[in-house]
């Protein structure tokens, strides 16, 4: 189900991405996450490791980390949301790196709560100058959380 992403499957990571970016944050306007589609395509993804869930061929979610430690992009196809993927990809990565670090819309509860569950804790606060909401930085060490 989970695998290493191949430079290939842009287009539909990218799909991917904007519908579940979309949906994820109703609270920014849907043209801001359009314009940004290409600062994902050619920085932000080519900079990253990111790995994949597949069903039947089919894209349902993705990870990807910056810098082995930053958690750039978690995103699930709406239609799978709750159903474990997110969880099982956090997961995949957690048995790779150390320690994480993200950045999460305080507005975005689900994937705030999200995170919480996962093990992550909240460090800090920022504020997102581009959509004009405040964000959270949270942060997962290996030797902090315990065996499920």
């Amino acid at each position: 189900m989970i695998r290493k992403w191949l430079n290939e499957d842009i287009e539909p990571l990218l799909a991917l991405w904007l519908e579940s970016t979309t949906v994820a944050h109703p609270f920014i306007d849907a043209q801001y996450w359009q314009e940004s589609e290409a600062v994902v395509r050619e920085v932000y993804l080519p900079s990253a490791e990111t790995w994949v869930w597949e069903e039947d061929g089919q894209l349902r979610g993705f990870i990807s980390v910056m810098q082995s430690v930053y958690v750039g992009a978690l995103f699930v196809d709406p239609a799978y949301a709750g159903q474990g993927i997110g969880h099982a990809l956090i997961h995949h990565v957690q048995q790779r790196y150390p320690s994480l670090s993200l950045e999460v819309y305080q507005k975005n509860s689900r994937a705030v709560n999200f995170y919480h569950t996962q093990g992550f804790r909240i460090e800090d606060s920022a504020w997102q100058e581009d959509t004009q909401h405040p964000t959270w930085l949270m942060s997962w060490q290996a030797d902090q959380t315990p065996l499920a």
